[in-house]
């Protein structure tokens, strides 16, 4: 696989040489500057490319080119963003950049309670805490039928964990919620958040889901045209929030999209600690069936608990089987290699332990540390490394 690194441009606190320093080859990252919904001029990716390439790395994949609200519910000025998005892609493709991630989830984006969560060995990782949650929507958001979306002891819970809370605790639970996390498409005030759930809400599963296949039907011929790869994100985490509909949890979700839009330049972003925070999605199994629609990966594994909430763990050590998830996927590569294709499947360490002179550092991204970061890529790479070995000793 090409080892991949996320950045986020010349203000991110991880410099281009500490991604050399890393060993990674690849940069994934996005032109954060431009407004949501607004085109990428062609001059703006060549510069960012060439910044890049100075570096001696490789823009491997854009990560992502963030999809307006307005396109997810097809309301508003959403034909002229559509259009605006099909630039967008021609570009890339014209750039010589053939992977997009996206994703297509409402609202929020990937979302934790708590973004220093303390572990055993004193580094902090980040945490999504079904209480704590609970007690965000129903106590502090207040939203419209919130008491109806949770079982009535962990409603029990909440109330009691909203009680026991300081001012200050409160409005660091808002900010981690609604504020936008690292790569999100932006932030919310209360109010704001309570209108944009009520829309998404209305829409429902179904609406939702025919919106995405609609985006598709409109996108994947262009990026065919384009030689753009796309690889939609699944839901993070893979449940609903708020009440509001999740489309791309399960590999049910999965079998719908690439049913509908059979494309192989319509793909997934296998991304192991979203899938992995529901025990009933089988990550190798996903890997195993989806294969050939693999275009990214993001590395990361999970502690899960009963209620919903986890934790992200070392990434060899949790409730996902990593080497065998790389091993499906070292398969896949073989493939394709076998059918000629000179695609490798580009990877990242996703997220990371905040630990040694990083905590309390200001700057640092949420699990965008550099050190933990490091040391997943390590881990993650001694394991390929020895099932290529191994592969490579059966067959000789």
């Amino acid at each position: 696989m090409q080892e991949t690194w996320r950045w986020f441009g010349p203000d991110d606190p991880v410099s281009l040489r500490n991604i050399v320093q890393a060993g990674a080859r690849g940069v994934v990252t996005s032109l954060h500057h431009i407004p949501t919904g607004e085109p990428w001029p062609l001059e703006e990716i060549l510069e960012r490319k060439r910044q890049i390439e100075a570096a001696g790395l490789s823009w491997a994949v854009v990560e992502s080119i963030p999809l307006h609200n307005d396109l997810k519910t097809r309301s508003g000025n959403y034909r002229q963003l559509l259009e605006n998005y099909q630039t967008s892609v021609r570009n890339v493709g014209a750039a010589g950049i053939e992977v997009v991630c996206y994703n297509f989830m409402p609202v929020v984006d990937w979302t934790r309670t708590n973004l220093a969560y303390n572990l055993p060995n004193s580094s902090q990782a980040l945490r999504f805490e079904m209480t704590d949650f609970a007690a965000y929507d129903v106590c502090m958001l207040q939203r419209e039928g919130a008491e109806n979306d949770y079982p009535a002891a962990l409603l029990t819970r909440a109330r009691q964990r909203f009680e026991t809370m300081s001012d200050e605790e409160r409005a660091l639970l808002e900010k981690n919620i609604i504020a936008g996390l690292p790569g999100g498409e932006g932030s919310y005030d209360r109010e704001g958040i309570r209108q944009a759930i009520a829309e998404f809400i209305a829409l429902g599963t179904e609406g939702m889901r025919d919106n995405l296949l609609a985006f598709l039907q409109a996108v994947i011929p262009v990026a065919e045209e384009a030689g753009v790869r796309m690889c939609i994100h699944p839901d993070d985490p893979p449940f609903s929030l708020f009440g509001l509909p999740r489309v791309v949890s399960t590999a049910d979700d999965a079998r719908t999209l690439f049913n509908a839009v059979p494309s192989p330049n319509n793909g997934l972003t296998l991304c192991a600690g979203s899938f992995g925070a529901r025990a009933d999605n089988d990550l190798v199994g996903i890997a195993r069936e989806f294969g050939e629609r693999i275009h990214f990966v993001h590395l990361r594994n999970i502690r899960r608990e009963d209620d919903g909430s986890f934790y992200e763990s070392e990434h060899l050590d949790g409730d996902n089987d990593m080497v065998g998830l790389i091993d499906a996927l070292l398969e896949e590569e073989q493939r394709r290699a076998r059918e000629g294709r000179s695609d490798r499947i580009p990877m990242r360490p996703d997220h990371g332990h905040l630990m040694g002179d990083e905590i309390g550092k200001p700057g640092v991204n949420p699990g965008y540390s550099f050190g933990g970061r490091l040391k997943g890529l390590a881990e993650l790479r001694g394991v390929i490394h020895t099932l290529e070995t191994l592969r490579k000793r059966a067959a000789s």
